[in-house]
């Protein structure tokens, strides 16, 4: 759940100098407007940490050079945003190339992002909407939606509604869907070898 703070739109400059210094809350900036990230629910959370140990585990296991940030923000070029993914791969290799990550811990550019993903909560509209047209502006090559209660528009989980991970995969610049439901082993340009079904991660805080 998400609520925004002000009416005045602020710059990316303003929002960086002034917000993430709370540890207490989270905050995004979505078009100049700064908005407010509560706790997610227990579900939620638990799917997000199984998700940053596996591919903790499958990098680590393959001697890549990644990372998995807890707070790291992803900006968009053509707009006064600031997402914060649930999850995001680092490629350490490319920071050097980062200018705003070493103050700010702010990316810019796809070769810094292999993977990120946004476990689905009741502003599900921001995940497939404008987040998904934002991270593939950026050219981040791998983006998960995890739609674990089914909460997503029937156009992108179809109907009946069921629960769903949708996996976009940047191929010539634009996103090809790739849908995964129950017993479905997912499949991950980004860690081709992973051993892993939807129902393991949608059952994580039952493992």
């Amino acid at each position: 759940m998400t609520q925004a703070l002000q009416r005045k739109l602020v710059t990316f400059e303003e929002f960086i100098t002034k917000y993430p210094d709370n540890s207490n809350k989270r905050y995004e900036l979505r078009d100049g407007v700064v908005i407010e990230i509560f706790a997610p629910t227990a579900d939620h959370e638990e799917i997000i940490l199984f998700l940053i140990e596996r591919f903790i585990l499958e990098y680590t296991r393959l001697k890549l050079s990644y990372d998995s940030p807890k707070t790291a923000f992803v900006k968009p070029s053509e707009s006064e945003s600031a997402y914060l993914p649930d999850v995001l791969l680092l490629n350490r290799p490319n920071l050097v190339n980062e200018p705003l990550w070493k103050k700010e811990s702010t990316l810019t550019q796809a070769e810094s992002i292999p993977l990120v993903v946004e476990v689905v909560s009741t502003n599900w509209r921001d995940d497939y909407f404008t987040k998904l047209g934002r991270y593939e502006g950026v050219g981040i090559p791998e983006y998960w939606i995890v739609d674990y209660a089914a909460l997503g528009g029937r156009r992108f989980i179809g109907n009946p509604k069921q629960p769903t991970i949708s996996i976009y995969s940047l191929v010539e610049g634009e996103y090809q869907l790739y849908l995964f439901r129950g017993s479905d082993r997912i499949i991950s340009p980004t860690f081709p070898e992973l051993d892993l079904t939807v129902e393991q991660i949608f059952n994580a805080g039952n493992i």
